[in-house]
């Protein structure tokens, strides 16, 4: 089963690890921060061991982006243009035996100031 966990958040200045960027993960205690980290490193460095990290890829700067509407064409506009505060910062694919292992390894992106959503893969023409 293929997910993709999105990670949103909107460090100022923009940056990767967003995370260390938040003001939210900012005002941590230095030991939280070490036990997060510390967290994140044993369950992603144990997906990708067992091969379940497909890709991922850290995004830039939200301002650098273009949005591309359709009006009987293509109609693109400077972005972004979300609804909320956060912006898509960056994206991992995995590919594991079930849905309860990929919201583990979701899990492990939690951080104060940053909000993960894990979502299912769909080929095209393919159900859910």
């Amino acid at each position: 089963m293929k997910f993709v966990v999105l990670i949103h958040s909107n460090p100022q200045p923009w940056g990767h690890p967003t995370s260390d960027l938040t003001a939210e993960y900012q005002a941590l205690p230095a030991e939280k921060k070490a036990a997060l980290g510390a967290h994140w490193d044993k369950v992603f460095g144990e997906a990708d061991a067992a091969g379940e990290i497909v890709y991922g890829c850290a995004l830039g700067d939200p301002s650098t982006s273009v949005v591309l509407g359709y009006d009987e064409g293509p109609v693109a506009s400077d972005g972004p243009y979300a609804e909320s505060k956060e912006h898509l910062a960056g994206f991992f694919v995995i590919d594991v035996e079930t849905q309860a292992r990929a919201r583990e390894i979701a899990e492990a992106f939690a951080c104060p100031g940053d909000t993960i959503e894990l979502r299912p893969t769909m080929r095209p023409g393919c159900e859910a």
